[in-house]
């Protein structure tokens, strides 16, 4: 059986601010920059067996990869597959609303002009196919609402599970590919 990783970016401005921030590039806050590097430290000290980090273009992420990289050494290169989810007009408005929680359920719902949940399937699902035909074991740097299609990848999830779905800052997290049959 083959594994990979996944830990969603530091904290940003607009996670204080509760922000939705989908496409829109936000940078760490200064705790942000510190939630990274304890995460590359705790990669270093357990040791986890990682080869090569994937990030998402935004800034939040690749500045989140670049910090556990420079600690543990390992390679990072940017895929731009993992940016976050665009929420079309959404993107600022606060992260819950009745609006917001309603349009997530609706998986071929642009936000009026960002992006499907089915066109981010598409994507980040052909992401974790091609990481699983590397000799590798990967861990992608990405966002909240990728996590939720990582997750989707590997488990059954209902719509309201995967609409609610979510993980902290610099949470990581190791999934298991199944054996072929």
């Amino acid at each position: 059986m083959k594994d990979i990783y996944f830990t969603r970016h530091g904290q940003t401005f607009w996670n204080v601010e509760n922000k939705i921030c989908g496409a829109t590039d936000i940078d760490l806050t200064p705790q942000g920059y510190a939630q990274a590097r304890e995460l590359g430290e705790k990669i270093k000290a357990k040791q986890l067996p990682i080869d090569l980090i994937l990030y998402s273009p935004l800034s939040r992420a690749k500045h989140t990869a670049l910090e556990i990289a420079k600690i543990t050494g390992i390679p990072a290169i940017e895929e731009p597959r993992l940016k976050e989810q665009n929420f079309g007009r959404f993107e600022s408005m606060p992260r819950h609303s009745e609006d917001f929680d309603e349009a997530k359920s609706h998986f071929v719902y642009s936000f009026d002009g960002g992006e499907t949940m089915l066109q981010l399937a598409q994507r980040i699902y052909n992401v974790l196919d091609d990481c699983k035909k590397r000799n590798e074991t990967v861990l992608l740097v990405a966002h909240n609402g990728i996590s939720r299609m990582v997750r989707s990848y590997f488990y059954n999830m209902s719509n309201e599970d995967f609409a609610s779905y979510g993980i902290k800052n610099c949470e990581i997290l190791k999934f298991t590919y199944p054996d072929e049959k």
